[in-house]
């Protein structure tokens, strides 16, 4: 027989809370079991993985649409689209830590520019952001 948890006892197996266990399931990201009449809700031990997977394609940068597009194509054995969409998602990153660099170069320059200024009346960084175009 398989084992089944309570709703809170799954949540701490998956390091999670109650109430992301139900957005998930509002989502469409988690199945909810159907409730025994005067009973508790029942989950599958296995639903601990679908919720850790869940956890670490969060944690690598995928939204919640995007894990939903992973988990069906997991259930389609679709490799080359999974290939695809963690491409796309790599190259994201890669744009933003670009123009993460960028800004904190600019933040940089103008820091070193109020630092230079000795308490001047304006302020460098004030002036530079107010500055139109």
């Amino acid at each position: 027989m398989d084992v089944e948890l309570s709703i809170g006892k799954l949540a701490k197996a998956a390091e999670v809370s109650v109430e992301t266990i139900r957005y998930y399931q509002r989502r469409g990201l988690l199945a909810e079991p159907p409730k025994p009449p005067g009973g508790q809700r029942r989950y599958p031990a296995a639903m601990v993985a679908r919720l850790c997977f869940i956890k670490r394609a969060q944690a690598l940068g995928f939204s919640l649409a995007e894990v939903a597009d992973l988990l069906s194509l997991d259930a389609a054995s679709a490799c080359a689209e999974t290939r695809a969409l963690a491409a796309r998602k790599l190259a994201l990153i890669e744009r933003k830590m670009a123009e993460l660099a960028t800004m904190r170069q600019v933040l940089g320059e103008l820091v070193g520019r109020c630092d230079a200024g000795g308490g001047e009346a304006s302020c460098p960084i004030i002036e530079v952001l107010a500055r139109e175009g």
